[in-house]
């Protein structure tokens, strides 16, 4: 274990008396239709805010993971008999944590006997800091049954959880709940194990590892180190499908880390501009605006509330969505119906109080899906979204990329040689166009 963790100990002690005497539980296991105010909201039984378990602290999202299918492969087993360890990294820091688990493409119930939370030890394997290990709970039970189409959210357990910092959550299923509702593409490394090993600390039972998240979909923490949350909700680019694995280099992480570090010692930003943000992470590989697509998941339109509303205390959104709209449409007649379903994520966003920046789609120039009709309707969604009147404010990540010589293409610095998705480059350039300012301030009024 490192010197970093060794104060964890003591410092979770102190939270742990704090939360033990003024912590109302939060939990509830809802359908995928919970209200907006997070991951815990829902008319499930037993459900209790912990949100002033801390008077200090508000609860924000530190990490999250869209729900995009049903995991090939596993429609009859699942992960039956296995121990899923699931490693994701933190953009804000608090001193309590819970967690969601989805079914939401399981065809039975999903029944959870042990899962626990622990801050990884950052050696880059399984293995957690023993101080940190903490068993999860969900409504006082460390069992949870989980139905077919629906979320499960844990009590709030005491621990410090470190911003820009590894968190291991696993669980332990004995049974089969179906397919397993997961997100490929994760960029991270996670680790699965054959038993019951949530509380295994050395992570020597974790022989097997994985590129997919499964069942995990939140991590909320109680900080003081943010005021809100902002969403970034996108395709493959906001997934960040092309960023260097176990790096977090995606943009979004990239947006964390400035708006962090815009944070002055008093945990205020020194331009009072500046808001107070955590950031989490909306993107599914391949997604459209429109269209549903069971291999790439629910639609921007159809999922939108499930992946940006119902996150908690969320109060941006960024969308950079509309790419594979363009791509697939084997004959493309002009921007309307893409600009009339953004129009229409806008609308909700800002009936429920929520500012709506929108970002510029970016070139694909020498990409396969390539066609001067595409990158005509391209030009068309970008100009509508530049001359304002659709977002509240507008992140213009084309000409961030585009290469000044051929406004078609990527920049090839930036390009991660497919000619679509950025390289680590590129995604940072992508994070620093964000004018953190933008992501501020009221939403617009929504339309009647």
């Amino acid at each position: 274990m490192t010197a970093k963790h060794h104060g964890y100990a003591l410092l979770a002690a102190i939270v742990a008396l704090v939360v033990g005497v003024s912590a109302a539980i939060y939990v509830s296991v809802t359908s995928i239709d919970g209200s907006r105010d997070g991951i815990g909201s829902g008319s499930g039984s037993g459900g209790r805010s912990a949100g002033n378990a801390v008077p200090t602290g508000v609860w924000v999202g530190a990490w999250a993971a869209a729900p995009a299918g049903g995991e090939p492969g596993t429609e009859t087993g699942g992960t039956a008999g296995r121990t899923v360890r699931n490693v994701v990294h933190t953009g804000v820091g608090g001193t309590g944590a819970r967690v969601a688990l989805s079914n939401l493409y399981g065809s039975g119930p999903l029944t959870v006997t042990h899962a626990t939370l622990a801050v990884a030890d950052d050696d880059g394997s399984a293995a957690a800091d023993p101080a940190t290990l903490r068993r999860l709970t969900f409504g006082g039970s460390t069992t949870v049954v989980v139905p077919a189409g629906g979320q499960a959210v844990s009590d709030a357990v005491a621990v410090v959880v470190p911003h820009d910092t590894d968190i291991l959550v696993s669980t332990y299923t004995p049974s089969s709940a179906g397919p397993v509702t997961y997100h490929p593409r994760a960029r991270q490394t996670s680790y699965i194990a054959t038993g019951e090993s949530t509380e295994d600390v050395t992570g020597a039972t974790f022989t097997t590892t994985s590129a997919h998240w499964r069942y995990l979909t939140a991590l909320d923490v109680l900080s003081n180190e943010a005021d809100g949350t902002v969403v970034a909700f996108g395709d493959s680019i906001t997934d960040g499908v092309t960023s260097t694995a176990d790096e977090n280099r995606r943009w979004p992480d990239v947006l964390a880390d400035r708006l962090r570090t815009a944070l002055t010692a008093t945990g205020r930003p020194a331009d009072g501009d500046t808001p107070r943000y955590g950031v989490v992470n909306a993107g599914i590989s391949g997604n459209r605006v429109l269209a549903d697509d069971p291999e790439r998941g629910a639609s921007g339109l159809n999922r939108f509330d499930r992946d940006v509303l119902d996150r908690t205390n969320v109060k941006a959104v960024v969308v950079d969505l509309g790419i594979n709209d363009i791509l697939r449409d084997p004959n493309p007649t002009g921007p309307q119906a893409i600009l009339d379903g953004l129009r229409t994520l806008v609308d909700r966003a800002h009936a429920h109080g929520v500012r709506a920046v929108g970002a510029t789609l970016t070139p694909f120039r020498g990409h396969g899906g390539y066609t001067d009709a595409r990158e005509r309707v391209r030009q068309q969604v970008n100009a509508a979204i530049r001359v304002g009147g659709l977002f509240d404010e507008v992140v213009d990540f084309d000409k961030a990329l585009r290469d000044p010589y051929d406004p078609r293409s990527m920049r090839s610095e930036y390009d991660s040689g497919d000619h679509l998705h950025p390289s680590d480059r590129g995604y940072r350039a992508m994070a620093r166009t964000v004018d953190l300012s933008d992501l501020a301030g009221p939403a617009a009024p929504a339309r009647l």
